[in-house]
């Protein structure tokens, strides 16, 4: 008998978020350009207080105003849960019940609850779809990731470059 994929092994660790003010505009460039499938909209305290994807992205683009709605104006409140010491298949048919894409797995930090890993439907997908596990590599805790002032480096260059600075 083979051990069950639990959602830690495939999880992403790292979030993509938002603050409330955030133009969607910009919350839709980014999901386009790191193919990711939402956001997580962070609340003055930290802690995720919604979400936006997609589907209120869809919802929003109808609006006479739709360019200058902000995250707090299309979210989704709340922040989908789900432990990442459950099977992967229960995963699934639970987030197919809750009607949700991606779910989240938070951490307790100086009481503030944020999320700090995602479990998506194509996660799922990837993982049914995998010939080995090789092409699952970039997945679950152990996956290779920038470090933290790695990531402050290119932003932080990001940010010079289109200010015309470098």
């Amino acid at each position: 008998m083979t051990t069950p994929t639990l959602v830690r092994d495939l999880m992403t660790v790292g979030v993509p978020t938002c603050k409330t003010s955030t133009p969607i505009v910009d919350i839709a460039r980014f999901l386009v350009e790191q193919n990711v499938e939402e956001m997580v909209v962070l609340g003055s305290e930290g802690g995720g207080v919604g979400v936006v994807g997609y589907e209120e992205l869809v919802s929003a683009y109808g609006r006479e105003n739709a360019k200058s709605l902000t995250a707090e104006d299309v979210m989704r409140e709340g922040v989908p849960e789900l432990p990442a010491d459950i099977a992967l298949t229960v995963a699934a048919q639970m987030m197919k019940d809750k009607g949700i894409r991606v779910a989240y797995m938070t951490h307790n930090s100086a009481g503030i609850i944020y999320p700090a890993a995602m479990i998506s439907y194509k996660h799922i997908i990837r993982h049914l779809a995998a010939k080995d596990e090789s092409e699952l590599k970039d997945l679950g805790p152990a996956a290779e990731r920038k470090s933290p002032i790695e990531v402050f480096i290119e932003r932080r260059d990001e940010a010079r470059k289109k200010a015309g600075l470098i």
